[in-house]
């Protein structure tokens, strides 16, 4: 009788190794599907289910396929931790997101908690990967590094002699502007005025007012294309002949769409155009077949469910540890190229770029 329950007991694991071994592995992107930052959602949504969809096809996670939950954060920190807890709920591993670092930091203290890996394509505030946590990670840069580019760039070129430093208050914004202030200043470079606006604030007559009593030149924006279009489309109304310039919340087609000719000349820093990489040729082919333009995030969004498929395979496992342990051991390929990770979980040797506005697209420009 024991020979016989344990011959159906082993029976009994098989079948339950077999199933777990055909079972989906549900991951979710997370990001604003909804609101004035949804166009970042779509980009983070078509980049992670293109790569599923590819995953999928080359035998997921050892013959598991993977399940794209989306989360709709809005970019609100408050919504974003329901999200998170919604997710986990659901029973996700993996979260490739979310878009804002005010929606990324208050979440990733929810998948900490619970076991979940984040991996960011787009929220760059340091402060993120400083936190002590051993489940986040980003495939983009920080604003450290972006922020300290820009003002050098500004030196550097000679645009400093009359500039004002705006933000919208967000942990983004605000991050990413403080840098450029303290490299700038680090630099010899002294700003004419440093500014607060909030996000969602439509009229920016008085603020532009102000600048063009002190003469500014250049602008330096932190944060997102909706107020910093608007900002240019009024300054350019007001007479106030400066430029902009700003950080990668700008790179999309959309920011064009609310400037019009005004926003001619804008700049903005961004990685070198992943679109344009070798690595990402045959991905972007699939775009195009589909009608879609994989500019700002999308690659980013969807590289970074390459790396948590590779890493789970090379752990042979999902569980967070295991993960995360692989996460720091390897290399790897993406479509925006390899791919590896320091202790904090940022990338190494992050790279930007300038770019311009010009005629209703952007280009990387030379120095």
């Amino acid at each position: 009788m024991r020979s016989l329950q344990a011959l159906l007991l082993g029976a009994a694991g098989t079948v339950a190794l077999a199933t777990a071994a055909h079972a989906d592995v549900t991951v979710a992107v997370a990001g604003p599907v909804t609101g004035q930052y949804a166009v970042f959602g779509e980009q983070m949504k078509r980049g992670a289910e293109l790569a599923a969809k590819d995953l999928n096809a080359k035998g997921g996670i050892g013959g598991q396929k993977l399940q794209v939950q989306v989360g709709d954060d809005a970019c609100d920190p408050k919504q974003a931790v329901a999200v998170a807890n919604q997710l986990v709920n659901q029973g996700v591993v993996f979260v490739d997101g979310h878009f804002c670092s005010s929606s990324s930091i208050p979440a990733s203290g929810v998948y900490h908690d619970e076991g979940v890996l984040e991996i960011t394509p787009a929220s760059t505030n340091p402060k993120l990967t400083e936190q002590g946590f051993n489940n986040v990670f980003r495939t983009c840069g920080r604003d450290d590094v972006q922020g300290t580019y820009a003002a050098n760039y500004v030196v550097d070129h000679k645009l400093g002699d009359k500039v004002a430093i705006v933000q919208d208050q967000s942990q983004y914004g605000k991050g990413l502007a403080d840098e450029f202030k303290k490299q700038l200043n680090k630099r010899g470079a002294k700003e004419l005025s440093y500014e607060a606006v909030n996000q969602g604030d439509k009229d920016f007559s008085a603020l532009i007012t102000k600048l063009k009593s002190l003469g500014v030149q250049l602008i330096y924006y932190g944060g997102y294309h909706t107020e910093a279009g608007l900002m240019v489309r009024q300054a350019h109304d007001q007479g106030l002949d400066a430029t902009l310039m700003s950080g990668d919340a700008l790179v999309d087609q959309q920011f064009w769409s609310i400037t019009g000719a005004s926003g001619e000349g804008t700049l903005m820093t961004f990685a070198p155009d992943p679109r344009k990489l070798p690595t990402a040729a045959a991905v972007v082919k699939e775009f195009a077949a589909e009608g879609y333009n994989p500019e700002g995030y999308t690659l980013y969004t969807y590289a970074a469910m390459q790396v948590f498929v590779d890493a789970a395979a090379k752990a042979g496992s999902t569980k967070l540890d295991a993960v995360v342990k692989a996460l720091h051991a390897n290399t790897f390929d993406t479509v925006l190229g390899p791919i590896k990770f320091d202790e904090k979980g940022d990338v190494t040797d992050p790279k930007y770029v300038m770019y311009k506005w010009h005629d209703g697209k952007y280009d990387e420009i030379s120095g």
